[in-house]
Parts: structure tokens; C-alpha cells; sequence
């Protein structure tokens, strides 16, 4: 089996980045993580990248004059790393149309909501203000609109009576960790692909599965 070579984008922790870490770890995992790149120097995933044994790189933002020239050069680090798909986790950037464009059907994120519902920030205090019953995470291709990408994958949880934003987001956050290693899987062994700007699948699933909420 041929495995893609993946760059996972971070700012921070790199909580995402450690899930996908691990589930490539296995040999029928159709993606490696080639490369962790991150936009600060003190980005403590860069450390568990290390710790992991994977190559990594920083693209400082505040060394380039530009966002043009910060991007190109990520570009040119991706390049030289031949990397195939970029996983965006925790990359706290807005890509300009150019990065997105160059690397379109090729770069996903996680976002912590059911798009397209709560776009952008502050995800769980906007569920939870809404009274919404169910919430969750959705891995999506990046097009140039924020968080508009065709979807890939979406985990759901309920929204339970005396729930915080804080309450909520680690329900939340469990379900990522699985969900962002599962989307990958199905990109790269081609279960889900990209057609005329929505995801097909090569095969189904099962019909009938439902959470309910109440429960």
C-alpha cells in the first residue's frame, strides 16, 4: 500500500495533531504524518511532534512582511517535504485565497460545530445560546470561504441541561480525536473524494443510525 504523505498545520498544543499521530501509527493507515509545521516558534506541539519522531518545521508569521510571503513560504517547506495533504489543526492563520487555491482538494480542518451551522468562532457558547439539542465536529475541504468547505465527516453529541461552553467543548473534543483520523482515512484510501465541489463516497453506510436527544 502506497501512503500519502500528510502535513498537519498547528499553532498550539496540537491536540488533533496527536490523534492523527497515533492512528497513523498503524500499518494499514493509508496516510503518514510527514511533517508538523507550525506558525510559533513556542507551539508546544512542535515538542510532541518531536517526541513522536516526525519532522518538523516553523514558518514564523511575524519574519515575513507579508501574508503572501509567510505562505509562500510554507508552500516551498510543503514542497520540499513532498507532502500530499495538509490537515490543519488548531492553525490559528486565515489562508489567503492564493494557499487555498494551490492546494485545493487537498487541505482539510476539523471545526468544532455541525456545519454549516456556527461558522467561525465561539462554537459551543453560540449552540448553547441558540438551545440547539445536538452539537458536534465536522471535517471539511478548505475553500476560500471560512469554514464552507464541502464536508467530509461530522460527529454529533448531545447537549445536555446544565451544560457549559466548557462542559460541552470536551465532550466535544473526544469526538474529534476520532473523527479527524477516521476523515483521513477515508480521503486517502479513496472512500471519499472530491467531485464537482461535493464529497462522494464509494460506499454506504448504515441508514438507520440515529442519536437521539433527549435520549
Amino acid at each position: 500500500m502506497s501512503r500519502r504523505r500528510a502535513a498537519i498545520l498547528i499553532s498550539g498544543r496540537g491536540s488533533n495533531m496527536v490523534s492523527l499521530i497515533e492512528a497513523a501509527r498503524a500499518e494499514d493507515f493509508p496516510a503518514e504524518i510527514a511533517l508538523v509545521l507550525s506558525n510559533r516558534p513556542d507551539a508546544a506541539g512542535l515538542e510532541r511532534a518531536k517526541e513522536a519522531g516526525i519532522a518538523t518545521c516553523v514558518i514564523d508569521h511575524k519574519a515575513h512582511p507579508t501574508r503572501e510571503d509567510f505562505e509562500q513560504a510554507m508552500d516551498a517547506a510543503l514542497a520540499s517535504h513532498a507532502i500530499d495533504f495538509i490537515c490543519l489543526a488548531g492553525f490559528m492563520r486565515v489562508l489567503t485565497d492564493w494557499f487555498v487555491e494551490r492546494w485545493a482538494g487537498r487541505t482539510v480542518n476539523i471545526h468544532p460545530s455541525l456545519l454549516p451551522l456556527f461558522r467561525g468562532t465561539q462554537t459551543h457558547r453560540r449552540a448553547l445560546e441558540e438551545g440547539v439539542l445536538v452539537h458536534g465536529c465536522t471535517v471539511h475541504f478548505v475553500v476560500p470561504e471560512l469554514d464552507a468547505g464541502p464536508i467530509i465527516a461530522q460527529a454529533v453529541v448531545p447537549v445536555v441541561p446544565g451544560d457549559t461552553q466548557e462542559s460541552l467543548a470536551a465532550r466535544v473534543i473526544v469526538q474529534e480525536h476520532k473523527l479527524y483520523p477516521k476523515a483521513l482515512r477515508l480521503i486517502c484510501d479513496g472512500t471519499a473524494r472530491l467531485e464537482n465541489g461535493r464529497v462522494v463516497f464509494s460506499r454506504g453506510w448504515d441508514a438507520d443510525a440515529a442519536l437521539h436527544s433527549p435520549g
